[in-house]
């Protein structure tokens, strides 16, 4: 019992106590790789949030050591992450109105709501909550989000520096800064350098990552050549570990974030939970997505807490320690021993790298959330789809990331009521030399049996379809002529029957009576005639109205008509 306790509640302790010897020299060789990885990364998504960049790397160094306690997952990856490095610029940055330290306090509220809302949804089993995010909004507002990254990077790969407040003014800005003379020849070399290194290494699969020489490199040439001076660099960073940074902080600021902060932990969560469940399949484990959902809640909590701001997984830098061999969650812990080393040891170093250099670490990492082909799927699969993935992409764009995120979530419940709303619907009859019944529409050679009406709804009779069922059962019975005497419901796939619904039932099976025909709901599930059963209508729709199949409800109904109907072929319960 208190195995499976500590396992759930803090695996990493588990794996303490379960830990193999072989594992310790591939977890270390991981965290260093890491580590190389961690530093350009973390500083790049900072200044992508408006922050300092050292606030990177301590909201690196926090979550790698909770996630290593309580995350289930063994080799996952969590940091400052290209979908929500945006989003945080977007919500913190109105309310510092210019002030650095009061955008890293409100960076680091905003890490500890999310948080606290992502701790809260895995305690109350919310994890379900990222479908609300459908596969055409996630492939739509994550282009429009890198599209957003790349613009603001284009500038430090110039050489110069700019402020706006949208992806338009961004580009507007970067057409002046050219125009006006302001690239600097030195820190574009730099940048596009950084990127084709980079690229090449990536398409050509090296085993030495393209950032960490990218870097390296950088960084060797402007010292030797005496470049600093001349050319935008991070600069050195403060000496110094993660600590609290959350003064001055009001009542009014925790409002102005709730909003930014749902959405974020809705987006980090969705990314982890989809990455999370990959690997665990990878390496035949299993994760429980609540667990997962509390863990980066305590991730970005702490994250907040000390310095930092929200974090999510990372797709990049967690298959970087699998592929170094990564065996358990001290890959973690050594990449955040290390990045404390390095902030202890040689925090100067970063005077040397230059701005471009790590512009292009950050666009090549925010083109990863670039889906073309994804898009392009839609397209051919579903032009609905395709539709409600331009409409989330342009919303980002042109609302701002997060009334853009608001409109993805919007969409995809819009997507949601509008199926169920209007779902598919069809008349079904016979077709000779085939079994069962089927759809007429799709089967023109398929004849509907004399007397007989089938029908079939494909979703949830509730409030917002209940008409549309009822309008289109009167149209096909009305079409189908006065000698209609039975009417059939091919009901399995309506799983649920609300009151309002109820009403138009009810409407419905009157409006037959009078024409001198009979409803009878044929495969209608068990607690589906249980709602019917807890809304009274028992007596108005007795057993003998329910079939096993359509072929029974036909049969009974045709023995009716020849007088001899057998109540045995009618299911009184299940």
């Amino acid at each position: 019992m208190a195995d499976t306790g500590l396992r759930k509640w803090a695996p990493g302790v588990a794996t303490v106590l379960s830990y193999r010897r072989t594992w310790l020299l591939p977890d270390l060789r991981a965290g260093a790789i890491l580590t190389a990885l961690l530093i350009p990364v973390g500083i790049g998504y900072a200044e992508v949030a408006g922050l300092p960049p050292v606030t990177g790397l301590f909201a690196t160094i926090v979550p790698l050591l909770v996630y290593a306690v309580v995350g289930p997952s063994r080799i996952l990856v969590l940091a400052p992450d290209s979908a929500l490095a945006p989003i945080i610029a977007a919500a913190i940055l109105p309310l510092a109105a210019g002030d650095s330290a009061r955008a890293v306090t409100l960076a680091g509220l905003l890490g500890i709501m999310v948080g606290a809302a992502l701790i809260v949804g895995g305690f109350l089993r919310l994890g379900f909550v990222t479908d609300l995010l459908s596969k055409p909004l996630r492939v739509g507002y994550l282009n429009a989000l890198a599209v957003i990254v790349i613009l603001s990077q284009i500038p430090s790969l110039l050489g110069f520096a700019l402020s706006s407040a949208s992806p338009l003014g961004d580009a507007i800005a970067i057409v002046t800064g050219i125009v006006g003379g302001r690239v600097n020849p030195t820190a574009v070399l730099f940048g596009i350098g950084s990127l084709g290194v980079i690229v090449v290494l990536v398409w050509t699969k090296s085993r030495i990552p393209g950032i960490l020489v990218a870097v390296a490199a950088s960084m060797v040439l402007t010292y030797a050549l005496g470049l600093h001076a001349d050319i935008p660099v991070v600069g050195a960073l403060p000496a110094g570990l993660p600590a609290p940074a959350l003064t001055g902080l009001h009542w009014a600021d925790v409002v102005g974030l709730a909003l930014p902060a749902l959405g974020m932990a809705l987006i980090a969560f969705a990314d982890t939970a989809v990455l999370s469940r990959t690997i665990a399949a990878r390496r035949g484990d299993t994760v429980d997505g609540n667990q997962e959902m509390a863990a980066v809640g305590a991730s970005n909590l702490f994250a907040g807490l000390f310095g930092g701001f929200p974090i999510s997984a990372s797709s990049s830098r967690t298959a970087a320690a699998e592929s170094a061999g990564a065996r358990s969650q001290l890959a973690g812990v050594a990449g955040a021993v290390f990045l404390v080393l390095f902030m202890l040891l040689g925090p100067g170093l970063t005077d040397f790298l230059p701005s471009a250099t790590i512009a292009a670490v950050v666009m090549v990492a925010a083109a990863g959330l670039v889906d073309i082909r994804g898009f392009v799927a839609l397209v051919r699969m579903s032009k609905t789809d395709a539709v409600l993935s331009v409409a989330a992409f342009l919303g980002v764009l042109v609302a701002g990331v997060i009334a853009g995120i608001i409109v993805a979530v919007v969409l995809s419940l819009g997507e949601f009521i509008g199926h169920a709303w209007r779902p598919y619907r069809a008349e079904l009859g016979r077709i000779h030399g085939l079994r069962g019944y089927h759809d007429l529409s799709r089967h023109p050679e398929g004849e509907r049996l004399p007397g007989i009406v089938i029908v079939r709804f494909d979703a949830p009779l509730f409030f917002a379809n209940g008409g549309i069922f009822d309008d289109y059962v009167r149209a096909t019975v009305s079409a189908a002529g006065t000698d209609v005497r039975t009417v059939i419901l091919a009901a399995e796939p309506i799983t649920d029957i609300d009151t309002t619904a109820i009403d138009e039932l009810l409407e419905l099976d009157e409006f037959l009576k009078k024409r001198g025909a009979t409803l009878v709901f044929a495969e209608m599930k068990g607690p589906v005639k249980d709602v019917l059963r807890r809304y009274g209508l028992g007596k108005r729709f007795p057993p003998e109205r329910f079939a096993d199949t359509v072929g029974a409800a036909v049969d009974a109904a045709t023995g009716t008509l020849r007088g001899d109907l057998d109540d045995t072929q009618w299911d009184r319960d299940a």
